[in-house]
């Protein structure tokens, strides 16, 4: 009989640890499907909170961004790859919604693009506005939502949380967005050739993302204090916009910002993959500092808003500043918590 209750308390306990494994990758999986539209949506300024909770804006969005980031989180654990693999990716993100879907890579009227239809065109391409928005997606949408849910759900991070038969319907829901918001979104359609490049191109980066080394770069000996990733951090945020809005206004030739554009980005995510061994030796309050200055721009911009009366998005900007706290607490409570243990065992 003893033995009897004991195996049915083990049972339920096997049981009681599978549904809480199960529940908090699903909580994770959710974070990143709503996170990444979040910050490349409403943090971005580009859809405030009126627009984003709307019907489209709570079903497309999350989808095209969600399922985009989940997509490549997956494909990154299942290849074994690292963060060159999730940044090459992220490019690809940044092509397939600007360039295949909503074409505001060719479209010289997009709604936001401003001066940027006509500065910089050339055989039928935006070509600042295009290499901000891949840079800005491969960031903002895809990079640092996937850091900031490992950070919130450590113990879930590095495996996987989709199986083989979702992922593929995950891809086949997500292609059939892409193709939907290409035939509605706006009347203007590119020639099949300035399409057909952005396609491969997209193709070609996911055959680089999966065949790029998980640790690509060796460290150099030294790991960077995090206030150092984190003003690095700031330079890339704000360097992505300003570079791409401000520098056209001086008049300078157009092959200005996009060399200004790429040479800043490169030096930055060298920067934190050489700081970081790759992405082997940095630990969380780094990721959370780098995080936290790229998306303090964002933020400082939300205010600016603010103070031109659009309430909306000082609500946004100050919720998204506490969860970051929440985050940065949740960090520092851990990380002490682990020296304290460690201190406890004694050398």
């Amino acid at each position: 009989m003893v033995a009897s209750n004991g195996t049915k308390h083990l049972s339920y306990y096997i049981v009681l640890k599978s549904f809480s494994r199960v529940q908090r990758r699903t909580k994770a999986i959710l974070a990143l499907y709503f996170l990444s539209p979040v910050v490349g949506e409403m943090v971005s300024g580009s859809s405030p909170p009126s627009e984003f909770f709307t019907a489209f804006g709570l079903i497309v969005l999350p989808l095209l961004y969600g399922g985009g980031a989940l997509i490549i989180r997956e494909l990154s654990v299942i290849w074994g790859k690292g963060w060159a693999s999730i940044l090459v990716m992220g490019l690809a993100y940044g092509i397939i919604e600007e360039g295949l879907m909503v074409k505001s890579f060719f479209d010289p009227s997009w709604v936001d693009i401003g001066i940027l239809g006509e500065y910089g065109r050339f055989m039928g391409v935006n070509w600042v506005w295009t290499v901000m928005l891949t840079l800005f997606h491969c960031v903002f949408s895809i990079a640092i939502p996937i850091l900031l849910v490992n950070l919130a759900f450590p113990d879930q991070a590095g495996k996987r949380w989709i199986s083989e038969k979702w992922l593929k319907r995950l891809g086949v829901v997500f292609l059939a967005n892409v193709i939907v918001g290409f035939l509605l979104f706006t009347k203007y359609f590119p020639g099949p050739l300035e399409y057909l490049v952005a396609a491969i191109v997209v193709i070609l980066l996911f055959v680089i993302a999966h065949e790029i080394p998980a640790n690509p770069l060796r460290s150099d000996g030294g790991l960077k204090r995090p206030r150092r990733f984190y003003f690095l951090g700031l330079l890339l945020g704000s360097g992505i916009l300003l570079t791409g809005w401000v520098v056209p206004s001086t008049g300078v030739h157009p092959i200005m910002p996009i060399v200004m554009e790429v040479m800043l980005a490169v030096a930055c995510l060298y920067a934190a993959l050489s700081w970081s061994g790759s992405g082997r030796s940095w630990g969380e309050k780094h990721q959370l500092a780098l995080a936290s200055g790229a998306l303090s721009f964002l933020f400082f911009m939300d205010l600016l808003l603010l103070l031109q009366g659009a309430i909306e998005m000082g609500v946004v900007a100050l919720f998204a500043i506490a969860g970051l706290i929440a985050l940065w607490w949740k960090v520092a409570t851990k990380n002490a918590n682990l020296y304290q243990a460690s201190e406890a065992q004694g050398p």
